[in-house]
């Protein structure tokens, strides 16, 4: 919030920062893309701001380990990597805000980007806000969200100490989360719509060396009920079309991502499902528009893939702006 000409950034520890009228590089999404970005553009000696709504890492701020991200070989907690890439992206010079996004002025050499909190301007805009959990749809699970419906394990698993819960989905999130949770839950249950995973085959075998893990093949969810909170899951076999009920405490629902397009459209070229259509270097259809991350339309969506379209588009945009000057 601003107070007399200064801006409250949450993200910086209570701190006050002056509001610049003008940016070189405005970021939205505090996501791995977004965080690398903002130390390609920082570092580039150009004003950088990123934007995030809520807390920096994205769906890597909310993974318990990540075991493919180069130079772990353990592996790294998701909120220590994202940890980093802010202390790295702040050290360089890159402004940290919170705020929320809810339209945005793309045409003409300055850009306008409206949050719920300021307006913002840019010479140029990386658009990094990536994507969130796709929803089942099926009745119940509105109802029950934080209620025994959840979409982060790391979160909420605590929650379910010693109960018996279910997981949604047949991918390496789902699958790794499964594992996480049998931490807390006395038993695990996949559901998954077919009759074998998708996810990699290191995480297959953990998950089937797992006594507390089960599986539910060719079956999907059709309806989560309960009084007050969940208690039981309504499945159907896909092959056999027969129904059951399962007691369950808790679902987690790990089934794609769905990107955070809808203040966009009709201002950018979008794919039929949602995500942004970019170049090799980042580009979007529009000049000094940049996109990075799970928000672009690609076909593997990883940390790393992340982090290399974050700073390809930084460097897109400082050579943009280089060209204008």
């Amino acid at each position: 919030m601003e107070q007399g000409g200064m801006m409250f950034d949450l993200n910086l520890g209570g701190t006050l920062s002056e509001k610049k009228e003008l940016y070189e590089i405005v970021i939205i999404g505090g996501g791995p893309a977004g965080l690398t970005a903002g130390i390609y553009g920082s570092r580039s000696k150009r004003d950088t701001l990123i934007i995030e709504k809520l807390l920096p890492g994205g769906q890597v701020g909310l993974t318990d380990l990540v075991e493919n991200y180069p130079g772990f070989p353990e592996g790294i907690d998701g909120p220590d990597l994202v940890k980093r890439m802010e202390e790295q992206a702040k050290r360089f010079g890159a402004e940290i805000l919170t705020d929320e996004i809810i339209d945005i002025s793309l045409a003409g050499d300055i850009k306008e980007i409206v949050g719920r909190s300021n307006v913002y301007k840019a010479k140029t805009v990386i658009i990094a806000s990536g994507a969130e959990p796709r929803k089942l749809g099926v009745p119940g699970e509105k109802e029950f969200t934080g209620k025994g419906v959840s979409y982060c394990a790391t979160c909420d698993g605590a929650f379910f100490e010693g109960q018996e819960i279910a997981v949604v989905g047949g991918g390496d999130t789902a699958v790794q989360e499964a594992i996480y949770l049998t931490q807390f839950a006395k038993k695990v249950t996949i559901i998954h719509r077919r009759d074998k995973l998708r996810a990699s085959k290191i995480l297959q075998e953990r998950a089937f060396k797992n006594e507390k893990i089960e599986f539910l093949w060719n079956s999907i969810v059709t309806e989560i009920m309960g009084s007050k909170r969940v208690e039981k899951i309504k499945i159907k076999n896909v092959k056999t079309q027969e129904e059951s009920v399962i007691e369950k405490s808790g679902i987690f629902i790990y089934i794609g991502l769905v990107p955070n397009t809808d203040y966009l459209k009709g201002k950018i070229k979008l794919s039929e499902d949602g995500y942004i259509i970019t170049d090799e270097n980042m580009k979007t259809d529009i000049e000094g528009v940049y996109a990075a991350g799970d928000i672009r339309k690609k076909n593997l969506r990883q940390i790393v893939t992340a982090v290399a379209d974050g700073a390809q588009a930084a460097m897109s945009a400082v050579e943009y702006l280089e060209e204008k000057e």
